[in-house]
């Protein structure tokens, strides 16, 4: 006999897909201004998250510093790495074909596993700082979930704000629009590539602290997440800012309600089903592509 799917269950999938929604998003939104600004595809996006979720291990495990407070030392860090590897590699290919950008920045994702590897092995490590849920009627909302879910939000709508509002943020959108005439402006593209791809690998830094607190993180949880930024980015359209706010949010509200009513076996492919379909359906996005 089948499990019968009441209206809390519904409830309960639903909210659950928009924790895990919030941050999809903020992890996707630093790759699509990657692909917005620079037109690389980049495949290490995953990797620096993972960097960012064993800043938090390790502060935590050593200093002792609240996890979440961690953050003030896993973007900052990530951003320099990101500035870095900007500088010395990515920027030998930001004009070039993009099959280019994407294997450089594999190769880039797979030398900074391997670092990982070499430095902190391959076992599974967590940050058992906060547990347990809060019941809301019939709906228990994860502590830790709920949390990340409200920092990602943060995060997410200050960095909207900066694109938006400050004199840089908008060197980086006229940039995005096409960088020949922003150059022609005066904006020193450059340096915006810098900052954008800084800016980009902070993003992902926040999700992989926040990640660190909800599962256990190993050198190679990284692929999972570049898969699902890029899957974020499709559904939002390439390039697109909001787009993937709403594509963050639409991809946690399918993995999680395909989870409630099919096997977990096929539950697992139906994002890789989800890409087909829109890439055969509205190839730029629901939002269309490069939008700012």
């Amino acid at each position: 006999m089948g499990v019968t799917i009441t209206p809390a269950m519904v409830g309960q999938v639903v909210i659950s897909g928009l924790l895990a929604g919030a941050l999809y998003s903020m992890v996707a939104l630093g790759l699509a201004l990657i692909y917005g600004v620079m037109r690389v595809i980049n495949i290490a996006h995953g990797t620096i998250l993972m960097l960012g979720a064993y800043t938090t291990f390790w502060w935590f495990h050593l200093l002792g510093v609240n996890p979440y407070l961690s953050l003030l030392a896993s973007m900052p860090l990530m951003f320099l790495l990101g500035v870095l590897l900007q500088w010395m590699l990515v920027t030998r290919v930001v004009d070039a074909p993009e099959l280019s950008s994407l294997l450089l920045t594999f190769g880039i994702s797979i030398a900074l596993v391997n670092v990982a590897q070499l430095s902190f092995t391959s076992d599974l490590r967590s940050v058992e700082f906060l547990t347990g849920a809060f019941l809301v009627g019939p709906i228990a909302l994860s502590k830790s979930r709920l949390i990340s879910f409200a920092f990602a939000v943060v995060i997410t709508l200050l960095a909207f704000w900066f694109l938006q509002k400050t004199k840089l943020g908008k060197a980086i959108r006229a940039t995005s629009q096409s960088s020949e005439v922003a150059m022609v402006c005066g904006i020193n593209v450059q340096r915006i590539n810098l900052y954008a791809f800084g800016i980009a690998s902070a993003l992902a830094a926040a999700g992989g602290s926040l990640v660190a607190v909800m599962i256990a993180i190993q050198p190679e949880m990284g692929q999972v997440y570049t898969f699902k930024s890029f899957l974020v980015i499709v559904l939002g359209g390439a390039g697109n800012y909001p787009g993937a706010l709403l594509g963050g949010m639409l991809l946690g509200l399918v993995e999680q309600l395909s989870s409630l009513f099919l096997t977990t076996q096929v539950s697992e492919a139906v994002a890789y089903v989800l890409l087909v379909l829109v890439l055969l359906l509205r190839p730029t996005g629901l939002l269309g592509g490069r939008a700012t």
